[in-house]
């Protein structure tokens, strides 16, 4: 199991010895999805979380009329995961699908709260990204307010760069709120 990539993430954040990080990686196990296929689906109880150590996935609500409203990315060291569904043991809404192959280290939420009990600083870690989710969520927020879609794009070009190169754009202009048309003229004007 390649692990470089999740200890350079948590490294960010807290040192932990090599005994450490054994107990981490017993933990963890290791998930290839296939392009497509889905980490979540909405009305499934999310119980895990996941780290992205490749690939990509998106966050989508289905609507009642069959379409895909796209809420999120996800790329190579991000952590993935409901955390509304996870922490109130409820439903979730929105579906997490792979948009190419990606592969995965998940660790259940059963284990994430015995490691948490074993290992002390990996609860500080859980604050961060807790702490980090809601600052992300909160300026999306924010920003599908306030910002015209045109300024959404540029924002996402340059915050997010990789996003253009590697989702569909019609995802792309889902997540701006408008249609493919639009985000044609948008990209041709800047």
């Amino acid at each position: 199991m390649n692990v470089e990539k999740l200890k350079k993430s948590v490294g960010l954040f807290i040192s932990l010895s090599e005994e450490e990080w054994q107990h981490i990686f017993s933990s963890f196990k290791m998930e290839t999805l296939k392009r497509n296929s889905c980490f979540l689906t909405e009305g499934q109880v999310c119980r895990s979380i996941a780290f992205i150590n490749s690939g990509m996935l998106i966050y989508f609500k289905s609507l009642d009329n069959g379409d895909e409203m796209t809420t999120d990315f996800a790329f190579e060291g991000d952590w993935v995961t409901d955390n509304h569904s996870r922490l109130n043991n409820s439903p979730s809404l929105l579906n997490v699908k792979a948009i190419e192959d990606t592969e995965l280290l998940i660790i259940t939420s059963k284990d994430l709260n015995k490691l948490y009990d074993d290992i002390p600083k990996i609860e500080r870690l859980g604050r961060i990204l807790i702490e980090q989710a809601f600052i992300k969520v909160t300026q999306q927020s924010i920003d599908l307010q306030v910002l015209s879609a045109k300024e959404h794009y540029v924002k996402l070009l340059e915050q997010q760069p990789e996003v253009f190169q590697r989702i569909p754009l019609y995802h792309i202009a889902n997540y701006l709120g408008i249609n493919p048309k639009s985000l044609s003229r948008i990209r041709n004007e800047i």
